[in-house]
């Protein structure tokens, strides 16, 4: 593992401990869980590694192999407000956990991500990851809810990032070969197992080339004009409002909607289509599961993708572009963008049979109009994971 190597290289011993964290897709429930939607999800074999020891003196002291620079802080004295480094997550998953357990161990450590950034979960698989060290060197036990809302609170209040529980439930909750089936307005959740009836599948993961993206900055709108919609349609239909930042379409009823949705303003209503189809699409995506029809899945899958492009009104040129070749690609039963949707990448459900010739056509059609994307793109092939052991 290269985490333990550059780690010995580093302080010239093995590491004290090591521990992965899996990333994960979303084929159908993208941008629903912070109104409180429901979801599916697979853990991938795929994820952060990290190699570790204890620090004596309490501070923190962390190098991730995909960013320059080694961070330090101490376990009691963290930034309050982020440096606006690669290690912000970080700081806000120690301040979080410090506000509910005392922390006096720090840590010593080596991160690696096996696959490039942007897409998969990342940043909410270096917080868990980052978490298991630091509670395993100061005798912290976290139930996994805990842990998830930890994760979470360190990208909502430090960060700045309005996202859901998805990544975080993903990584923590998965099991290999079954489907992750949660409703996020209460945390129910079902895994359901790959049904004998089952086609084969495999997860290909496409890069874009895309590291950076100025849209990226449009997530949070995308999250206040879902919120600004479910304020407006419980003003239309006469229902009791509350707190602005505790409004979700979850409270808004589907009939509600329908009723009012041509006196909303465009982009207010296109969110809100994209909320209420996604989270009727995840309802019949996890019943095609439990049946074993990969293809109906599938193609609920790409319905979402396309609800992403036209209502959700994420995905560059390039992903866009991605996308629609999966569409036109045989052997693959469904896809869509993966992560936020500004950047990054597509994952998609294949059928193995077709895997060498669907690398070979995806690369060969989306380099043929992106060329200076050459050594940039990628792609891999994965296999569904369990979730982060505790």
């Amino acid at each position: 593992m290269t985490a333990i190597h550059h780690y010995i290289k580093v302080y010239r011993k093995e590491p004290a401990y090591t521990a992965f964290t899996p990333y994960r897709i979303c084929p159908i429930g993208a941008h629903s869980d912070h109104q409180l939607g429901k979801i599916t999800g697979l853990a991938i074999d795929k994820g952060i590694h990290i190699a570790y020891g204890p620090k004596q003196n309490g501070v923190i002291e962390i190098t991730s192999l995909q960013f320059p620079k080694r961070a330090q802080w101490h376990v009691s004295s963290t930034p309050e407000t982020k440096q606006n480094d690669w290690a912000d997550h970080l700081r806000g998953a120690t301040i979080a956990l410090s506000r509910r357990y005392p922390l006096r161990m720090g840590l010593c450590a080596i991160i690696d991500g096996e696959l490039p950034i942007g897409g998969l979960s990342s940043s909410a698989a270096v917080i868990i990851t980052f978490l298991n060290a630091l509670c395993k060197l100061n005798h912290i036990t976290l139930i996994p809810s805990e842990l998830i809302e930890i994760s979470k609170e360190a990208e909502n209040q430090y960060v700045g990032v309005s996202c859901g529980k998805l990544d975080q439930s993903c990584e923590v909750y998965c099991q290999k070969d079954h489907l992750l089936y949660m409703d996020m307005k209460d945390d129910t959740y079902e895994l359901i197992p790959m049904s004998p009836q089952m086609k084969p599948y495999e997860i290909a993961i496409f890069f874009s080339g895309l590291e950076r993206s100025l849209a990226s900055s449009k997530f949070n709108m995308r999250v206040d004009e879902c919120r600004a919609a479910a304020y407006a349609l419980k003003a239309l239909s006469g229902a009791e409002y509350g707190k602005f930042e505790e409004t979700n379409l979850r409270d808004v009823p589907y009939q509600s909607y329908l009723q009012y949705r041509d006196r909303l303003p465009e982009n207010w209503a296109k969110r809100a289509e994209h909320w209420y189809t996604e989270y009727a699409r995840v309802e019949k995506g996890a019943e095609a599961w439990k049946k074993g029809d990969i293809e109906a899945f599938g193609q609920l899958s790409f319905a979402s993708g396309r609800s992403s492009i036209d209502n959700w009104e994420t995905g560059s040129p390039e992903l866009v572009k991605l996308y629609e070749i999966m569409t036109q690609t045989d052997g693959i039963y469904g896809g869509r963008f993966s992560g936020a949707g500004f950047k990054g990448c597509c994952m998609s459900l294949i059928d193995p049979a077709f895997e060498a010739k669907i690398l070979e056509k995806v690369e060969k059609e989306y380099l043929s109009c992106f060329p200076k994307l050459k050594g940039r793109y990628s792609a891999h092939i994965c296999h569904s994971a369990d979730g982060v052991k505790l």
